[in-house]
């Protein structure tokens, strides 16, 4: 027979910060979604059939789930991802997106557009 997994219990705080990320329209989808697994685990529903609910493996949701028994909320997060890093900084994409903005002729540019 499989081993149960224990988790640790959540606290008040993390159950009202949860709470509130559940019910949140302005949250991301997947932080939303990553709450629910978590509440609803942890009020008693088997890891199997929160996966169903929301249409995942249930090796999703035990990921989901012992990432967030050891990093509490901060494990609802994504992390970060390998790749390219960014050609510009944060200041340089700013400042270029503003000049992207800006009317030729205020620059005192021959052209009416940019394109």
């Amino acid at each position: 027979m499989p081993k149960k997994l224990e988790f640790r219990p959540i606290t008040e705080e993390e159950r009202t910060a949860l709470e509130q990320l559940k019910r949140s329209q302005t949250a991301e989808a997947r932080l939303v979604e990553r709450a629910k697994m978590v509440l609803w685990v942890h009020d008693g529903q088997r890891p199997v059939d929160v996966a169903a609910k929301l249409d995942r493996t249930a090796a999703t949701v035990y990921s989901r789930l012992k990432r967030f028994d050891i990093e509490g909320m901060a494990g609802l997060e994504d992390k970060p991802k390998s790749g390219r890093k960014p050609t510009y900084t944060e200041t340089e994409r700013v400042y270029l997106i503003a000049l992207a903005r800006t009317n030729p002729h205020i620059l005192a540019l021959p052209f009416g557009h940019w394109t």
